[in-house]
């Protein structure tokens, strides 16, 4: 199943829950886990019953949402690892969104997803946070497709927000397939096979075929031998059926363009090895948008998946944040281009 889950992989790094089996869907109810409760509630949002789960001990602190990468996948079932410790300061809410986990599971979208559409569910969801729990505001945070949806609300719906966390984020996504494309040009060009697939690739995308070759040399090259199966290739365009015109409109956004300033303390998370969503352009949009507050955190370690590869520093860095006075890392002199 692990294999599968990371065959399943697009952006988040998490199991793409359309094609990959999802966990049975427990009854909604309370679940008294070391005094945290774990609640699963399933509003209806823009149509359809959509899950959302919140895990807290102490209703009245802050709300932390997890918005998930992908888009289709879900961050709901393997959250313990990097939210046990910021629990202690915030109640913890994941939404499965649009066919994507538990909310797959118990209804799939009648309608194709769309950005718009996607982007409707996440302001519904929010309100309905809001307002279930009594908050005029909470935190935001967006894991790479997740920041797609998360600064369309920093953008529309400041209001709405404390702060908001871009971990990994989508900022343009068009100059950062081209610059991965280019990268694993030079990486494998001594491999016949990955040449050849590669030299096809066109971007813009006009064929699902393109992006499948730029993930499955982007996982080879970072050992994930699975990534060459026939398997794989399959899954991958199963959910490129699903997923690719929503893709497609993802790579028209370019934030430094369409978001130069926003109105709340922003922070950013970037993996040193990321070249997945490009940590150089996430770092150059950092230096230019103009914000109350903002930092940018450098995870060393880390490649796109920050929460999985330093959890704790990932917990404790957005704990630091809350804490006034506190100082972020300082953004290098010179930017990391991982090859």
């Amino acid at each position: 199943m692990k294999k599968l889950s990371i065959i399943c992989l697009f952006l988040a790094g998490c199991a793409s829950s359309h094609f990959c089996n999802a966990q049975g869907l427990p009854g909604l109810e309370h679940k008294n886990d070391s005094a945290i409760t774990t609640t699963l509630l399933t509003p209806d949002i823009g149509g359809i019953k959509q899950v959302v789960e919140v895990k807290t001990n102490d209703v009245n602190k802050p709300i932390l949402l997890f918005v998930s990468g992908g888009p289709g996948s879900s961050m709901m079932n393997s959250s313990e690892s990097f939210t046990a410790t910021l629990r202690k300061r915030f109640t913890i809410v994941q939404w499965d969104q649009r066919d994507a986990g538990k909310t797959l599971k118990l209804n799939a979208s009648p309608v194709a997803p769309s950005l718009e559409l996607m982007q409707k569910d996440t302001v519904q969801i929010i309100e309905f946070i809001r307002k279930t729990y009594r908050k005029e505001k909470i935190y935001l945070l967006g894991s790479s497709w997740g920041n797609v949806l998360g600064f369309y609300i920093v953008k529309h719906h400041p209001e709405m927000l404390h702060a908001y966390y871009a971990v990994n984020p989508v900022v343009s996504q068009l100059a950062s397939e081209k610059e991965l494309l280019a990268i694993l040009k030079r990486h494998l060009q001594e491999n016949a096979e990955a040449t050849r697939e590669l030299a096809g690739v066109q971007i813009p995308f006009t064929r699902d075929e393109d992006l499948f070759y730029l993930r499955k040399w982007l996982f080879f090259k970072e050992g994930k031998t699975f990534a060459t199966t026939e398997d794989f290739k399959v899954n991958f365009l199963q959910w490129s059926k699903r997923w690719s015109p929503v893709w497609n409109q993802v790579m028209q956004i370019d934030l430094p363009k369409s978001l130069a300033k926003v109105d709340i303390p922003t922070y950013f998370f970037v993996g040193g090895h990321d070249i997945q969503t490009s940590t150089n352009i996430t770092q150059e949009y950092f230096l230019n948008i103009q914000a109350p507050k903002k930092e940018l955190f450098l995870f060393e370690k880390s490649g796109h998946q920050i929460h999985q590869d330093e959890p704790q520093r990932f917990q404790d860095t957005i704990i630091r944040t809350l804490d006034e006075g506190q100082p972020g890392y300082a953004l290098p002199p010179t930017s990391p281009h991982p090859r």
